[in-house]
């Protein structure tokens, strides 16, 4: 004790020595330990980069270049087609009174059934176009719009039915809209389209049915799409020998080839040679028959012949029953696309 009061500046500077030493080997065994974790996250973070460096999108100047010329490419294409539906897309819809949606259906409805009345095609007693539910009442005025622009491509729609000629109209179906209802339509995000569906069924040749599909893909109004076709055949059973129509042949004149010979005269079996006319003033032989007169033409029968079909065709005569879900599509307003 005596040493340590006799030397307390030694012991002082021995003390502080020591802490400072303690010190800092607390200091650098933290610092040695976050240097290590810094160490361990930067090779990881390195790893990580060059393997993303390897990828095919990786964005360096070159790919970034790249990527900003194709999205201007797609932005071009999209809007070329938006400007090649641009004759299909309607102007926005204006509502109309009630009243003058009526006499347009009265109006349409006429026309087209006087289509149908020529072609002697049967129609049901209660068609109206599709929209039978208006023949006693008045339109909604909030649906007045999107129901003129239906009723328009509906009356094509059954112009174009009419002029290819079926037999019968079975059935028509179109689903009410919300606007009819009161609701309002609310497109999809991102929608560019708006399907107004309609259901036919009829019954024709299957010549009528091709030129009905036909003269829909056609349009220069409307964009008609077929969701659903269904074409089955109005025999169930397979065609049976009486179905064959043979042809009824020409009753030919007295004296003809055709009537005297098959095969339409002037044929000769190879090795043979027709025999020579006798000379003007030759007689013929005493032995030798006297030709006999040719009978009138009333009385000669008709020799059967062919013009290279012996059977008339036999399968696809039938009828065709069609069934068809079609969608009046309504282009909505064209869409501002991003700058890339």
């Amino acid at each position: 004790m005596s040493w340590i009061k006799d030397n307390q500046f030694a012991v002082a500077l021995g003390g502080g020595t020591l802490v400072g030493v303690i010190a800092l080997f607390f200091v650098g065994s933290k610092a040695g330990t976050r240097y290590e974790t810094a160490l361990s996250d930067y090779q990881a973070a390195a790893d990580q980069v060059s393997q993303f460096e390897k990828l095919p999108l990786y964005p360096n100047s070159t790919n970034r270049d790249g990527k900003k010329k194709a999205l201007g490419d797609y932005i071009q294409a999209v809007d070329g087609l938006q400007g090649a539906f641009k004759k299909f897309r309607p102007e926005p819809f204006t509502n109309l009174p009630p009243q003058q949606i009526t006499d347009t259906l009265i109006k349409s409805a006429e026309e087209v059934g006087a289509a149908f009345e020529e072609k002697k095609t049967i129609v049901p007693e209660t068609f109206f176009l599709g929209f039978e539910g208006y023949k006693d009442s008045l339109a909604r005025e909030v649906a007045t719009g999107v129901l003129n622009y239906q009723i328009g491509a509906a009356r094509e729609l059954f112009l174009a039915l009419a002029a290819a000629g079926p037999s019968a109209l079975s059935n028509v179906h179109r689903p009410a809209l919300p606007e009819e209802s009161g609701n309002t339509f609310e497109p999809a995000p991102g929608a560019v389209t708006r399907t107004l569906p309609i259901e036919i069924t009829f019954v024709g040749t299957e010549q009528s049915a091709r030129d009905f599909l036909t003269a829909i893909s056609k349009s220069e109004n409307y964009y008609y799409v077929i969701r659903t076709l269904r074409i089955g055949s109005e025999k169930k059973s397979p065609p049976l020998h009486t179905d064959a129509k043979f042809e009824t042949p020409k009753a030919a004149g007295a004296g003809t080839p055709a009537a005297s010979d098959p095969f339409g005269g002037g044929f000769v079996i190879p090795g043979e040679e027709e025999e020579e006319e006798p000379a003007k003033d030759e007689k013929p032989a005493a032995d030798e028959k006297k030709e006999e007169t040719p009978a009138p033409a009333s009385e000669v029968q008709p020799v059967p012949t062919d013009s290279g079909r012996i059977l008339a065709q036999v399968l696809g005569t039938e009828q065709v029953q069609v069934f068809l879900r079609i969608d009046i599509t309504q282009f909505l307003p064209a869409k501002e696309l991003p700058k890339p």
